[in-house]
Order: C-alpha cells, then structure tokens, then sequence
C-alpha cells in the first residue's frame, strides 16, 4: 500500500513551489533533447507538457517527474541518422510505443526490474552517458573556428554557473540561471553563436533541401521570420499522426527519403522493412522508457521510504505515450534529475507534477520568443552537467571491490549501450549476469557420502538441482560399486526445474540396472 497524507495548506505550498521549480528545470532539458532526437523544440516541450501531466494525474508514483528524456532522444536520434525515411512516421513510432508499454503493465511484468542486477544498471546509465556526450559534438558541425571557440567558452561559462552557484543558493535552479545569464551576455555584447531558432531554421533548410533535390535551396526571409518555437497549444493532426493513410504523403516521404538516403549506404526502406523498423524503434523506446522509469520509481522509493507501483506506472505511461503521439510529441519517460529536484524540494504528491505541466504549457504559449533566442551554447553546457550527474563514478572506486563477473557486466553494457542501443544492452547485461550465476550455482552442488550401520549407503546432498548442474550432480554418484541399498537426502537441496527431475529419473533407471534398490528422502512434493 502507498501511503497516504492529509494536504494542508503547508503540503500545498510546497508542492506548487516544487512544481514551479521543476518546471523552469524542464524547458532547457527538453529543448536540448529535441536536438539530440534530431527534431524541432516544440516536439521536446509538448512531450514533456503531455507526458508529465498525464503521468502526474494516473502514475503509480506520486512525486516522480516524466518527460522527454535523453534515453528515448538518443535512441530517435540514431535511428533517423541510419534511416531518414523513417522520421516521418516518429508519431506512429511514439503511439506504438505507448501500446508496447500499457500491455507491459496490464500483463503485470513490472516487477521485471527486480531481474535488472545493479552492474547492468550502471553500465546503463555510464553508456547513457557517453551517448548523450557523443550526441552534443553535431551542434558544432559547420561552424568555423571563431564560432567554435566562442561556443566552447559559452559551455564552459554555463558549466561553471551551474556547479558553483547551487553552493550560494538554492533558491533558483542553476540551470535555469546559467541560460539567463549567457542569454543575456549574448545579446548585450552582440556575440555571434548560434541560438534555438538559428538551428530550427537550418533543420527547416535541410528539409527543403532534401525535399527539392537542390542542396542549395534557403528559406525566405518571410519563411524564417514565421519560424516560432511553441507559442500555440498542441492539436491532434491525423495526417501527420497517421501518414500511412495519406498515399501523397507516403510519396513525398518517399521522395525525401531517396534524396536523404544518398548520404547513406544502404537502400532506402519501404513496406514491410519500413514498419519493422517502426515497430523495432517503438519496443525499443517502450523497453528503455519502463527500465529508466521503474529504476526512477526504485530510487524514489527508497528515498521516501514509500512504495509506487510499477505496473500502474506502466500503463500511465503508456497511454501518456500514446496520446503525446496524437498531440506531435516525441514520447518521454521518467527523468530522474527532475524527480530528483522534485523530491529534494519536498515534492511528494501529485500536485507537484501537475503543477510542473502546466507551468511549462504557459511557457511554451507565452515565452516562445525567450525560448527561440537561448544559444545553443548554454544548452550543451546543460547537457554536459547532465552527463556528469548521471555518469556512475563510483564505477572506478568499486571495480576492485566487485567480482570480475561484474566488472565485464558494466564495460560490456557500457559498450554496448553506446555502438547498438539500450535496450539491447540491457538484454544482454542480464542475460550474462544469469548465465554467470548459472555457473556458480551449479559449480556448488556437492553430497556428503557414507555408510549407514544399517550397510546401506547414503548421500546427502547440497545445493541447487537445475539445467547447470545435472552433469555434475550425475557425476556425484557410483552405480557400480554401491551396496543394494542407497539412500539420497535432499533435505539441504533444491530442485528447481524439469532438467532437475529428469537427471534424478536417470539415477533412478542406473541404480534399477544395476540391481539396486533407491530410496528418495526429503524430496519436494512439487517433483512429484
């Protein structure tokens, strides 16, 4: 059961104040995760309005914040860079996603997480780390050397705002701070660097480039300055939702794809390939969304000494998903920087995180051109502090304290993680994690043997009784030179499965042709 507390007006208080500071940490964060996806800001921004809020109101963790998160916009990211063709069809990708999601918590498999060991939970969250690392370096294409070096200083500046200031106050997130300042230096000294709709602008020349076949083509003056980075409530757009149905659509598409396809190797997709890669990209996203959330909820439990549940946050987040995909957002998950500062902040109810959505929808409706004029500089910096937080550190000061087993575990989900994607790395970090433990356990299979006053022979057995074992477990016993009676005590022993059984059958079937007689003590009534 979760606990619950009566709200008074001191509860209230906290969780708006809460909420508003989430809120102002969110915009740059979303932002700077639409550029790592490869898509407009206000894609980011109405995901994290739409997530955020829907999850707030129906999650199985009260406190926890959801919203676009560098997990899912690397996994965009990389996928559109190999196959263009597939961008069109990102909102078919995030609906699918959200139904790959509800099924996971309507078929109760949230108590999966228990299986994810914690070394695959760090090279998790270390190869997260590099990617989005690795995923900042595309801002600086293009740029000269001037530029380069003006932007490099701008990070730097923004870095050192954000981890010194939270040392002189709390009161406002540093974050936040750090992009008001550089955004001011920016336009009182006139610097030239890139800023928010600068790079939109240049997305929408790559586009019309692609599109016309003319890698010439620019936007108009008139084109640029109808540019706008939020500034109207998202709205359900079926065409663009579902454009599989739209026959033009598909063959625009199609055209931009072999255009943009003559940057890569291989054959543009269509048909079947196309929505293999559709419906791979969405599990993919629905996997690394439910581990990165019901890790999130794991830490928040145990932070609050509380218990959410993870199955009912599945399903939220699911049908968060799928109706983010009807309103144009990129999907999200539960960020756990922002659920950090919610909690820390006194953040434990849903209030706070409702109040954290709408205080970003007002921001997208009113503070659009504030949003349009942010340096790209300031949210790289952002993202780099990121990276830092969630790298694990303490990786390097535990390697030595840990079986080998578990060091290999979190440099190959690490490696993994950065050349394939998260949810493969997962997969296989648990997969070698059982495997190893396999072995160990059927390395500790032993039987104490000796002879009974009675002349018989006994042998009474310890350890686990499964697929790994049963050759050393055969080998324990011998069948030609045992007295007519043998006794076996599986009082400290365990079978676990059919392998298990059928092993023990086969000892039964060697003592019967050698002329023995086999008593089974202590066995379990469910080998019956």
């Amino acid at each position: 059961m979760i606990k619950t507390e009566k709200i008074d007006k001191k509860t209230i208080k906290t969780e708006v104040l809460s909420g508003l500071t989430v809120a102002l940490a969110l915009v740059p964060e979303a932002v700077a995760f639409s550029f790592v996806a490869g898509v407009e800001p206000q894609v980011g921004l109405y995901a994290a309005f739409i997530v955020g809020l829907i999850t707030s109101i129906f999650g199985g963790r009260p406190g926890m914040i959801s919203g676009a998160t560098g997990a899912l916009a690397v996994v965009l990211g990389e996928v559109f860079h190999l196959h263009p063709e597939v961008k069109p069809y990102l909102y078919t990708i995030v609906i699918c996603q959200g139904l790959f999601q509800m099924f996971f918590g309507f078929a109760r498999l949230g108590k999966l997480i228990r299986l994810i060991p914690k070394p695959v939970m760090f090279g998790f969250v270390n190869g997260l780390a590099i990617v989005i690392f690795k995923a900042q370096f595309r801002s600086f294409h293009g740029l000269s050397t001037p530029e380069i070096l003006t932007m490099v200083g701008l990070i730097i500046l923004v870095m050192a705002i954000i981890h010194f200031l939270p040392k002189l106050t709390k009161t406002v997130p540093s974050a936040l701070m750090a992009i008001v300042i550089v955004f001011a230096l920016v336009n009182i000294f006139n610097i030239n660097t890139p800023n928010v709709k600068s790079i939109v602008v240049t997305m929408k020349e790559e586009q019309l480039q692609t599109t016309t076949g003319d890698p010439s083509a620019t936007l108009t003056d008139k084109q640029v300055e109808e540019i706008t980075i939020g500034g109207k409530f998202p709205t359900i757009k079926p065409a663009t939702v579902f454009p599989f149905l739209n026959q033009s659509s598909i063959a625009t598409e199609s055209t931009t794809a072999h255009t943009e396809q003559k940057h890569h190797a291989t054959a543009p997709l269509s048909g079947w390939d196309l929505w293999l890669i559709i419906l791979k990209t969405a599990l993919i996203l629905a996997a690394v969304g439910l581990i990165e959330s019901l890790m999130t909820l794991t830490l928040i439990d145990e932070m609050t000494q509380t218990r959410g549940r993870g199955n009912r946050e599945s399903i939220a987040q699911g049908f968060a998903n799928v109706v983010t995909g009807l309103f144009g957002g990129m999907g999200g998950c539960a960020m756990i920087g922002q659920s950090m500062i919610n909690v820390n902040a006194g953040g434990r109810k849903r209030l706070s995180g409702i109040i954290a959505a709408v205080t970003l929808l007002l921001i997208i409706l009113v503070g659009a051109p504030l949003i349009e004029g942010i340096p790209i500089a300031a949210l790289i910096g952002v993202m780099f502090m990121v990276v830092i937080g969630t790298f694990e550190w303490e990786t390097f000061n535990i390697i030595k304290k840990i079986p080998k087993t578990d060091t290999i575990v979190i440099f190959v989900v690490t490696i993994v993680t950065v050349f394939t994607d998260l949810a493969m790395a997962v997969i296989i970090g648990v997969i070698i994690s059982a495997v190893v433990f396999a072995w160990e356990s059927a390395k500790k299979i032993s039987a104490e043997n000796f002879i009974r006053q009675d002349g018989a022979q006994e042998y009474d057995l310890h350890g686990a009784i499964f697929f790994a074992s049963t050759t050393k477990f055969k080998g324990l016993f011998d069948f030609t030179n045992a007295p007519n009676e043998v006794y076996i005590d599986f009082a400290d022993a365990r079978v676990h499965d059919h392998s298990g059984i059928e092993a023990i059958n086969w000892i039964t079937e060697q003592y019967k042709l050698a002329g023995k007689k086999l008593h089974l003590l202590h066995l379990s009534e469910d080998c019956r």
